[in-house]
């Protein structure tokens, strides 16, 4: 794996923790997503 390839992962990963993580845990629920589970899903999408 490159360090672009690398970068753009992690890239990808913060944002999406970052976009989960300012959900209020109402909204979160209503997704099915519980907000320890935040970190997870932003590796899982990452293998998607």
């Amino acid at each position: 794996m490159n360090i672009a390839h690398s970068f753009n992962n992690w890239r990808q990963y913060r944002r999406t923790v970052s976009e989960l993580g300012r959900m209020s845990n109402h909204r979160l629920n209503d997704i099915g997503i519980e907000r320890a589970e935040i970190q997870r899903i932003a590796r899982e999408a990452l293998a998607r």
